[in-house]
């Protein structure tokens, strides 16, 4: 039995090597999508009957939950898309056994019965992108669940509904002659837009439309006998192609002090996010979509609940977006495949969100996709893998798992366009291990690909520190890169400060464990300073409230204050007890003002956090007197 990957031997003339990642869409961007014949309400016409594009009505052999087995012509090749039954559920052709092939139905297949027709498309699953895509709400396959149009390819050509149109002003003239990713124009959206020459297509530019307002399906130009429209289709699995991948270099800012401070990402990189349940990922993560200055949010809700999706929803479409000064729900794509949605759909929805993410990368923009959880799609993969009948690895997942998880994060990157513009992916992925269980195999293999990995601890989660990002299992690949990004940019000293914070918190965990042997006072007085520190870092600097309108995001500026200013204050306390100062005496001060100066300060406000630490060493000054 093969995989859903599986690399069995071609059938006669399928014209498709076994084991390739998509099968080629023969489709030119100017052809619209093929016409399938009316669906065939009689479940006992079990003859193939000829369609106008060459292709027939098949046979569905044997229903078996979302695995539904049809008759296999040549034709057919490895993830083909199939309309199955008088419904025309939408599938996905993952197996080929000699004249019959396999297909995951990515909808309920209640009702569906052998006899009943199946008709191959002829091309992989693919979707429509275009403008419509900012500010949707969609399933894994991208159909609309807020009325911007069905934009899974079943035979419609994708736009939006309503007659809606966008702005184009052309920016070539005809006669030009233009390669691949060239800009033909640009679209009017929240996001400057452009339309691009698609990935095979080049020649001279014959036709160009008029600047005006067009609908998304529209021909607006016409390069080497191809009609170019505003929304272009794309197979999910098959990355968009670039012309080379750049180094990533230049951060990621977050808004969080946990990550920016400790663990920073580089855009264009991954990022992993374990947790166990009520340690505060999706609140994380939801932080990560309103603050980080992507230019564009891909938010891919994978298996989580629907209570959880419809908050994240609600708080987008709520929420101010400085830059545009719109709502940020205009720049985001959410993509919401829960928990009781198909599973099929879910194993789809990653690769779905990373294609939508290379479509406007390609732009030259900076994306940011999130997938809450990846466990959940890991989950789908194991359940396709049982009812394939595959061998079992490691806790049922099957031995394809890490090359899955692979493929996912590889689709991060920092490119340089095919018309030359730099733009970035970066990937972040949830994981949710059993019990808090980080050597299960999802979180094993996740950690093997990732450049950074923000572990979220439990103990951290019911003290009620937030984010609960543990700064002993975290880590960051990116920071040595980032430091020089920080030099360049005028802040040669955040690596100092990083560093210094980083031993500061390491050595008062250290003491923790004494402490709580012996006593605080039986410690010698540097080391209760030090112990001293930590709490001070951690509550002044490290802790963050995603509900304080002053505190949700924290600009680099203002973070870099709270550290300096906290360093200063600890800095102080040390010199008092090295100087003969007792300990208690230091430890009695009150330091109120510093551990609110990140709630009295606004996200870009350094001056409140200088009043703060003037207060708090005035009074180290009184009590060393």
């Amino acid at each position: 039995m093969t995989g859903p990957r599986g690399a069995a031997p071609d059938p006669p003339g399928s014209g498709t090597p076994r084991g390739s990642a998509v099968a080629p869409d023969t489709r030119t961007s100017d052809q619209p999508n093929a016409s399938p014949r009316p669906p065939d309400t009689a479940a006992s016409d079990t003859s193939a009957t000829a369609r106008p594009d060459g292709l027939s009505s098949l046979r569905i052999l044997r229903v078996a939950g979302p695995l539904v087995e049809m008759e296999c012509p040549a034709s057919v090749a490895m993830h083909d898309l199939v309309l199955l039954g008088a419904a025309r559920l939408p599938g996905e052709v993952v197996a080929i056994h000699g004249d019959m092939a396999t297909v995951q139905a990515y909808e309920y297949t209640g009702g569906l019965a052998p006899g009943h027709p199946a008709e191959p498309q002829g091309r992989p699953l693919s979707v429509s992108l275009g403008p419509a895509l900012l500010g949707g709400v969609f399933d894994g396959l991208l159909r609309s669940l807020s009325g911007a149009g069905d934009l899974l390819l079943t035979g419609g050509t994708g736009g939006a509904p309503d007659g809606h149109t966008w702005p184009f002003t052309p920016r070539v003239a005809e006669g030009t002659q233009v390669a691949a990713g060239d800009i033909l124009g640009e679209i009017g959206a929240t996001v400057p837009l452009r339309l691009l020459v698609p990935p095979d297509c080049s020649g001279e530019v014959t036709r160009v439309a008029a600047a005006g307002e067009y609908a998304s399906g529209t021909v607006l130009a016409e390069v080497g006998g191809h009609g170019v429209r505003m929304a272009q289709p794309w197979p999910v699995r098959r990355p968009r192609p670039v012309a080379e991948r750049l180094p990533a270099d230049v951060p990621l800012h977050t808004g969080q002090r946990a990550v920016d401070l400790l663990f920073p990402v580089a855009r264009g990189s991954t990022v992993a996010v374990p947790g166990g349940f009520g340690t505060g990922k999706t609140m994380l993560l939801q932080q990560i979509a309103k603050w980080c200055d992507a230019d564009v949010i891909v938010y891919v809700g994978c298996g989580e609940r629907g209570n959880e999706m419809a908050d994240v929803i609600e708080e987008l479409s709520e929420l101010a977006d400085p830059r545009t000064g719109g709502r940020l729900s205009e720049r985001t794509v959410t993509i919401a495949n829960t928990s009781n949605m198909p599973m099929m759909a879910r194993e789809a929805s990653v690769h779905t969100g990373a294609t939508v993410a290379e479509y406007f990368r390609d732009m030259g923009l900076d994306v940011v996709v999130i997938a809450d959880s990846t466990s959940r799609w890991a989950e789908a993969l194991r359940e396709f893998a049982s009812r394939m009948g595959e061998l079992p690895a490691e806790e049922g997942y099957p031995a394809g798992l890490a090359s899955e998880l692979a493929a996912f994060y590889e689709r991060a990157a920092a490119v340089r366009t095919l018309g030359g513009a730099t733009g970035s992916v970066t990937v972040i992925g949830a994981v949710s291990p059993p019990g808090g269980d980080r050597a299960e195999p999802v979180t094993a293999h996740t950690e093997r690909f990732v450049r950074c990995l923000w572990s979220l601890d439990r103990d951290l989660a019911y003290a009620r520190h937030y984010p609960a990002v543990s700064w002993v299992d975290s880590f960051s690949r990116d920071a040595s890169v980032l430091a020089s990004a920080h030099a360049r940019a005028g802040d040669p000293d955040w690596a100092r400060r990083r560093g210094r914070v980083a031993r500061l918190l390491a050595e008062a965990d250290r003491l923790a464990d004494l402490v709580e042997l012996v006593g605080i006072t039986a410690l010698p007085p540097r080391e209760r300073i030090s112990v001293l520190a930590g709490r001070l870092l951690r509550e002044a600097v490290i802790q963050q409230s995603a509900l304080s309108p002053t505190d949700a995001y924290s600009a680099p500026e203002k973070t870099a204050a709270l550290v300096e200013s906290t360093l200063a204050v600890i800095d102080r306390c040390l010199e008092l007890a090295e100087s003969g100062t007792g300990a208690d005496a230091v430890e009695a001060v009150d330091f109120t003002p510093l551990l609110r100066a990140r709630e009295s300060a606004g996200p870009a406000e350094t001056a409140p956090v200088a009043a703060a630490r003037d207060t708090v060493l005035g009074r180290l000054a009184e009590a060393g007197a």
